[in-house]
């Protein structure tokens, strides 16, 4: 009895560390989940802990060890899940080459004329050695 318990934790224990460490390797969904989705997840996560945590005060272990695994895959597919992109979104680890430049007083973005007109003229020039 005592190695057939022991052996249904280590299964569990394995599963769990198992699961988390997907949600972490594992590709990410093509599509971001809206964060109200992902809250209500959580939350079912935290409620699912505070469930075991009162199974385990009233001395039902193994209910409460199932609790606490469920809430516990709750919240690594929560993980899984907050990782899917948007189309929007920019590639990872890579920053838009084109900003705007910054807005003006007016709203208005701010150009550096003088900056424009170095670089128009440094153009022009080699344009006109390329043609000749």
């Amino acid at each position: 009895m005592v190695v057939e318990l022991n052996a249904w934790r280590l299964l569990l224990a394995v599963a769990l560390v198992m699961a988390i460490v997907l949600s972490i390797c594992w590709a990410a969904p093509e599509r971001a989940v809206p964060r109200t989705d992902l809250h209500r997840l959580i939350l079912t996560g935290l409620g699912l802990y505070s469930v075991g945590g009162v199974a385990a005060l009233t001395h039902h272990q193994t209910l409460a060890a199932l609790v606490f695994a469920a809430g516990i895959f709750i919240c690594a597919l929560a993980v899984w899940l907050s990782r899917g992109t948007d189309s929007e979104d920019p590639p990872e680890g890579k920053e838009p080459a084109d900003q705007p430049p910054p807005p003006g007083p007016d709203g208005l973005p701010l150009l550096d004329w003088d900056d424009f007109e170095r670089a128009f003229r440094a153009y022009a020039a080699r344009e006109r050695v390329e043609t000749a």
